[in-house]
């Protein structure tokens, strides 16, 4: 396992955080361009909706796995996860925005409507704004104004986001699907890798 972790970490620490964030802006614009030329089929705006929310929860797979891996798997991408975080951020709010825009054309009052009547609707909105204190915070000065034990609970908001996500795609199917069902079983096994004991090595002496 060192044979093959070792090389990708040395990997990891030369590569720039910069290039996260350019990696994931990059297909905002290329998704949009998809729908507009009719490459997304019949209903383009449906299917925008959806490519955007499900790389949305994709970056919160990832941020999820991160510490597992490095537990488990001795991988260490922890310098990239607040760029992960940020750009779920920055999807979910294209989501919404595409929502909002696109797909109601700013009829407030039926988005109002929406919202308190379809339950997978306040299942994502509920997702959306719990995510916004985690954006607002994910800098040093709010760690340091926080403390890191505050900030790190805090941010432990991400568990029941991404499982509020997964139902949220769940449920805008109508019918049972096995890949948002997937997005959920692999988010409940990284939540619940955490709360595995760690082993304790042994620090007891053969006495002679």
């Amino acid at each position: 396992m060192t044979a093959i972790v070792d090389p990708i970490n040395r990997f990891a620490r030369k590569v720039p955080v910069w290039l996260v964030y350019l990696l994931y802006a990059l297909p905002i614009p290329v998704q949009f361009y998809l729908a507009a030329t009719g490459a997304m089929g019949v209903e383009p705006i449906n299917a925008l909706e959806r490519e955007i929310g499900q790389i949305t929860l994709q970056l919160l797979i990832i941020g999820l796995a991160i510490t597992p891996l490095r537990r488990f798997a001795g991988l260490n991408l922890l310098k990239f996860r607040r760029a992960i975080g940020v750009m779920a951020f920055v999807y979910v709010v294209v989501h919404l925005g595409i929502w909002v825009v696109l797909d109601m054309s700013l009829r407030w009052e039926q988005m109002w409507g929406d919202i308190w009547k379809r339950p997978y609707i306040t299942i994502g909105m509920v997702a959306f704004l719990a995510m916004i204190p985690l954006a607002v915070t994910s800098n040093n000065y709010s760690v340091r104004k926080l403390g890191a034990a505050t900030w790190r609970n805090l941010h432990k908001l991400v568990y029941p986001i991404a499982v509020l996500g997964a139902v949220h795609f769940i449920m805008v199917q109508k019918v049972w699907e096995a890949e948002p069902l997937i997005y959920l079983a692999v988010i409940l096994t990284l939540i619940g890798l955490r709360y595995i004991p760690k082993q304790k090595t042994s620090g007891a002496t053969v006495k002679g």
